[in-house]
């Protein structure tokens, strides 16, 4: 919810709760934008515990959301799907940091995405 794509994902979660509960849309995304400014004030203050709590709130509430109507769930793939690092057309860029130390005979596979292994 801090990140680059943040419109897309307040619309895009606007959109199907509007589908569910058009009365609540309006609502629900002024309480996005809330929670995201609570998470960007968590992450600058290295507050791990309440940005795990936010998360967790919102996924109930999507949660419910989907019992209410699981009709949506398609929709909301196609949005997680969007979203991802690996669809952005954006150009967004996705960081990964491998790290890693062998000793003896040790091997290591490290891979930022898919990994296939072979050996004969």
């Amino acid at each position: 919810m801090a990140t680059d794509v943040w419109q897309r994902t307040r619309d895009g979660v606007t959109a199907i709760w509007r589908r569910v509960h058009p009365d609540r849309a309006d609502a629900v995304a002024g309480e996005l934008d809330l929670t995201r400014d609570e998470i960007l004030a968590a992450r600058n203050a290295g507050d791990a515990q309440t940005e795990a709590e936010l998360q967790a709130e919102w996924q109930g509430r999507v949660r419910r959301l989907l019992q209410a109507d699981p009709a949506i769930a398609a929709d909301l793939r196609t949005l997680l799907d969007e979203l991802s690092p690996q669809s952005a057309t954006s150009g967004d860029v996705c960081n990964v940091q491998l790290h890693a130390r062998a000793t003896g005979n040790g091997r290591i596979y490290q891979a930022g995405r898919d990994q296939h292994i072979k050996e004969s």
